[in-house]
């Protein structure tokens, strides 16, 4: 992975990265492993407030890029959109596995 820009953003409490994967040979990153990877860049950052955005994969080239954005705090991360915390919900240390249930079809 390669660091295009990193911007410290003071007013929003966050490190804003934006990143290129040149993935040749290995099939399309998830948004597990950009996240996994970004937590190793930013030393000390909590994966519970790391956020990946626009991820784009390049059609016949392997080539992923996006928007990752390593939250100081939790009430910083707020400022994000529902729907922003409903897709990392799987993610997050909290996060329940789902089990099926007896019933459930």
């Amino acid at each position: 992975m390669e660091i295009v820009s990193r911007t410290e953003n003071k007013l929003l409490n966050r490190v804003e990265i934006e990143f290129r994967w040149s993935h040749k040979g290995n099939q399309t990153p998830s948004k597990k492993e950009v996240m996994d990877l970004v937590k190793t860049l930013e030393p000390g950052s909590n994966p519970d407030l790391i956020v990946v955005k626009n991820c784009k994969t390049r059609f016949g080239q392997a080539l992923t890029t996006g928007n990752a954005l390593i939250y100081e705090t939790e009430d910083a991360i707020k400022v994000e959109p529902d729907y922003i915390h409903e897709r990392h919900k799987g993610f997050r240390s909290g996060a329940p596995t789902e089990a099926p249930t007896e019933g459930d079809e």
